[in-house]
């Protein structure tokens, strides 16, 4: 399915995607936005049945996105024990359910051993252990970021290693753009057991995105999840410096049908 534009994402009010009722809000820090183009067959041959890929311009996109997390708090419950703050770094593609636009992870590292357990046992995500730092300060700007899976498919082999900065002023992305397209959406998809499809809805203000530089020393992150490919060439990449992100919960694509104009 090829979309030249994104959806305006159902619940917009004042600039701001809205996440029906919010259960666990975050602040995301120095995310970069890293893709690359594929043709839709090879994308489309490894997502799970249910899950249509979404397309721009006859072009697929896998995207890798590193970053660290802070401020991560439940709507009932206490702070996670050990900290709310840690880096984070999934896999992702593009793929649209009833006319909503979201995202599909292959696969989400990160260091802290009770978030991955959570977010597999209550959003069925593919998280991962992995080692991670890191590091950033003044200077030139650069973010110096490493992740190595420690546990589950593809441990010790599955790696990032590289550096990335800003290098513009910040911009909102133009409705209708591929850097819109990529970057502007606020649904989750993943499929249960038994092949239901489920739905996750966030809520942010749109992204403040600057273009960006990477140097990557070691990407094999596709490796782990069995992909049929490597990444080859230069990314497309945007850094973004910071955004408050509040999730909703996960449930049934399907019961979204009559609630915001889908199906």
């Amino acid at each position: 399915m090829d979309h030249q534009s994104i959806d305006k994402p159902a619940g917009t009010h004042g600039g701001k995607a809205e996440a029906r009722f919010w259960v666990m809000k975050q602040r995301w820090f120095d995310l970069l936005f890293a893709h690359w183009p594929l043709p839709p067959a090879r994308l489309q041959s490894c997502l799970p049945p249910g899950l249509p890929l979404d397309t721009y311009g006859g072009e697929a996109w896998i995207g890798i996105l590193p970053f660290r997390m802070n401020g991560i708090r439940a709507r009932w419950l206490p702070p996670i024990p050990g900290g709310t703050a840690f880096p984070e770094l999934n896999v992702r593609t593009y793929v649209r359910v009833g006319g909503r636009p979201g995202v599909y992870f292959f696969s989400l590292d990160t260091s802290h051993a009770l978030a991955a357990a959570l977010a597999r046992r209550f959003y069925h995500l593919p998280y991962f252990r992995a080692e991670m730092s890191v590091r950033s300060g003044p200077g030139e700007g650069w973010v110096r970021y490493a992740c190595r899976r420690t546990r589950g498919g593809g441990a010790g082999e599955t790696a990032f290693c590289g550096m990335y900065r800003p290098l513009s002023a910040p911009f909102s992305a133009a409705p209708g753009s591929l850097v819109h397209w990529l970057t502007e959406r606020y649904s989750l998809y993943t499929v249960k057991r038994g092949g239901k499809v489920l739905r996750c809805d966030i809520s942010h203000e749109p992204w403040q995105l600057q273009m960006a530089e990477v140097r990557l020393a070691e990407n094999s992150m596709t490796a782990g999840q069995g992909l049929p490919f490597q990444l080859e060439g230069a990314p497309l990449v945007h850094y973004a410096r910071e955004r408050e992100v509040e999730i909703g919960w996960i449930r049934p694509a399907a019961e979204y049908r009559n609630t915001d104009g889908e199906g």
